[in-house]
């Protein structure tokens, strides 16, 4: 055992040695590992960390909420002429699931709008989304408040001009000061503001950053737009209990609303109910794609880095042809010379693949620095995956020099070297 340990040990120096006397050579070598592993380990990494920052946006909803609209959140079989001219949920359809369906925890009824500006005194928040909703909202979100309270429920039914404001809006409209009580101009409207969210922060979310909304009691919304407004697109959400099986509460929910439309056997849903989970289950078939896309691409730059050094080595034993005859005319086994150029071409693949784990790194935090936005992790898992390919394309690319290197006849080689 010992002994396979110094012959590993010998051929390990040997490698070095023979990588310090060929800078220019090893430099240019590894250079094209380590593009190759930069592009492969930053494409992976950037769809890690877009992945997770759409995880997070996710997790402020359960993944068992349903979105029930008259628009598709994922790409459906249907054709456009087929669901343009769907009824919009209706707020009668939302009191009726509310008061007849079972094993509901939370439902609430909002409209998608764009967004609006808000007034105070000479202070002006551009483009903040306005969200409209029933006083069950703040559940549904799971909304945290900074100051005040939510509106409740007869301020919901009533279409109270009232308002809750996120945190970058309400310190744009009363910087330090308190805004509870104060009365903004939205809609054409005086709204009275009752509540402030806690801060939330950056980053990719589904729906509108909670920083930048504000929400309503969506009855307000509805006596000015109507329930018609086909630049309104209204929806029911819903959160089942606990452990309720999310297939049957599905099928029950699409058979209530079908009743209540009086929608006969075979004809067409004229609605979608768009689970949470889908978006999750789309998010999956995305990041796959977008991750084996990006792996075939940068596969190429660490191939074109492995034939660098295939060719690289392949001169390497051209050049010590006849240094590798007089080693194994001294005794040198033939396992010592394979390992040796082994050794040598691994050597190379790891320093270029950890070259490039380290522009990843100086790349993550440029990037993290740039923007707060976007975070950009360079996981352990990613670092693992970068060093093993660098050790396989390093394998790989010296198996066939390494093998004619310890194939070679001492007197032969002694001789060719000559």
């Amino acid at each position: 055992m010992l002994i396979y340990l110094r012959v590993l040990k010998e051929s390990f120096f040997f490698a070095l040695n023979a990588l310090r006397t060929n800078l220019l050579r090893t430099f240019l070598s590894l250079l094209g590992v380590t593009i190759g592993i930069f592009a492969i380990i930053s494409i992976l990494a950037a769809v890690d960390s877009l992945e997770r920052e759409f995880r997070d946006g996710l997790s402020s909803l359960d993944i068992s909420t349903i979105y029930v609209t008259s628009r598709s959140f994922a790409p459906t079989e249907l054709e456009p002429y087929q669901y343009e001219n769907f009824p919009n949920v209706s707020y009668e359809e939302f009191e009726m699931l509310e008061s007849s369906m079972e094993d509901i925890d939370v439902i609430t009824y909002t409209v998608f709008s764009g967004p609006e500006n808000i007034k105070f005194e000479d202070n002006t928040a551009t483009n903040v989304s306005i969200i409209p909703g029933t006083d069950s909202y703040y559940d549904i979100e799971n909304l945290k408040l900074e100051d005040g309270r939510f509106f409740n429920g007869a301020e919901s039914n009533n279409g109270s001009p009232v308002t809750v404001l996120g945190y970058e809006v309400a310190k744009s409209l009363f910087g330090d000061s308190d805004p509870i009580g104060k009365r903004v101009r939205l809609y054409g409207n005086k709204f009275t503001v009752i509540g402030v969210l806690e801060k939330v922060g950056q980053g990719l979310s589904v729906g509108p950053p909670k920083d930048g909304s504000a929400y309503v009691p969506v009855s307000f919304v509805r006596k000015i737009y109507g329930d018609n407004n086909r630049s309104r697109l209204p929806a029911v959400i819903v959160k089942p209990k606990k452990d309720v099986d999310q297939d049957e509460f599905v099928a029950t929910l699409e058979q209530k609303l079908r009743l209540y439309r009086g929608l006969k056997r075979g004809e067409l849903s004229t609605f979608f109910i768009n689970p949470i989970k889908g978006l999750s289950d789309l998010l999956d078939t995305v990041t796959s794609t977008l991750t084996l896309v990006g792996a075939v691409i940068a596969g190429f730059s660490v191939l074109v880095g492995g034939f660098g050094i295939a060719n690289i080595m392949f001169v390497s034993v051209k050049e010590r042809t006849n240094l590798i005859g007089i080693q194994k005319s001294l005794g040198a086994k033939s396992r010592f010379i394979l390992s040796q150029f082994l050794f040598e071409s691994i050597i190379l693949a790891l320093f270029g693949g950890l070259f490039g784990l380290l522009f990843v790194w100086v790349a993550s935090i440029i990037a993290n620095s740039s923007t707060e936005d976007f975070t950009f992790v360079l996981s352990s898992s990613n670092v693992l995956l970068g060093t093993s390919i660098s050790a396989i394309i390093g394998l790989i690319a010296g198996i066939v020099p390494a093998i004619i290197a310890a194939r070679l006849d001492p007197v032969e080689a002694i001789r060719t070297g000559m």
